[in-house]
């Protein structure tokens, strides 16, 4: 796999875990009562952005392995996901 690819596939899976792993154990200015003037009610109180973005990365490379280990040593290959042609081909 080339550098290039596996870059694009690791940022996709840091994406994508970045947006799972921001919302879990938010608490909003809202629901603590600690609304700060000039913030709108549903900004978090404490975001934890640093831990946040640990998880996110632990997480990332570990779905960026399992893709990793699948595309390079064959565990799904193009035939396999090449549906349209099958069907199209009979």
């Amino acid at each position: 796999m080339p550098l290039y690819s596996a870059f694009v596939i690791y940022a996709f899976a840091w994406f994508i875990s970045l947006l799972v792993v921001l919302p879990l154990r938010l608490t909003t200015q809202g629901e603590a009562g600690e609304k700060v003037a000039g913030t709108p009610s549903s900004a978090p109180v404490n975001p934890q952005l640093r831990k946040k973005l640990v998880i996110t990365t632990v997480a990332a490379t570990v779905v960026f392995v399992l893709i990793y280990v699948t595309i390079v040593y064959g565990g799904i290959t193009l035939e396999d996901i090449d549906v349209i042609n099958r069907w199209a081909n009979g």
